[in-house]
């Protein structure tokens, strides 16, 4: 059995609270994780991302894709079957599931398409600019100016 006490994180750090939400969710979570449906998740660029999850016997109209509260929630809701329909052997599930995904800060739903059996569900990763890395200018002590093209010029 593992327990983890965060309250030093909480007491010691502003903002990270979603971090230490979710490490506790992921070390605390003994119930067994549910495995219907199958999926995979992949990294196709440097920024991007999909999600295929295997989706057979569901039509689009009966899969809902939402982003709620930085977590994606995929569900499956079959519409009622006709009962004149007697199976002997029925092995492709088509049961009402819901599945949920954590997103990262930053990263968004792009997109989802439902194709032979599979939805994909592709994402990206936007860095604004206020967090991406920029260069600063150092200027000197002496009062000149910094070099700009090979030329040197100094303030008087």
């Amino acid at each position: 059995m593992r327990n983890l006490d965060f309250a030093p994180l909480y007491r010691a750090t502003v903002g990270f609270d979603r971090i230490a939400d979710l490490m506790d969710r992921v070390l605390t979570s003994d119930v067994a994780q549910p495995t219907y449906p199958p999926y995979n998740i992949e990294k196709t660029a440097e920024d991007a991302y999909r999600i295929s999850i295997a989706v057979a016997g569901f039509a689009p109209e009966d899969l809902t894709v939402e982003v709620k509260d930085g977590n994606l929630h995929i569900t499956a809701r079959k519409a009622t079957e006709d009962g004149d329909r007697t199976y002997l052997h029925r092995g492709i599930a088509t049961r009402a599931f819901e599945r949920r995904f954590a997103l990262a800060d930053h990263v968004r739903v792009s997109g989802a398409v439902h194709e032979h059996g599979m939805l994909h569900i592709d994402l990206v990763r936007e860095m604004p600019e206020a967090l991406k890395p920029r260069r600063i200018e150092i200027a000197r002590a002496n009062g000149a100016t910094p070099v700009l093209e090979g030329k040197v010029e100094t303030v008087n």
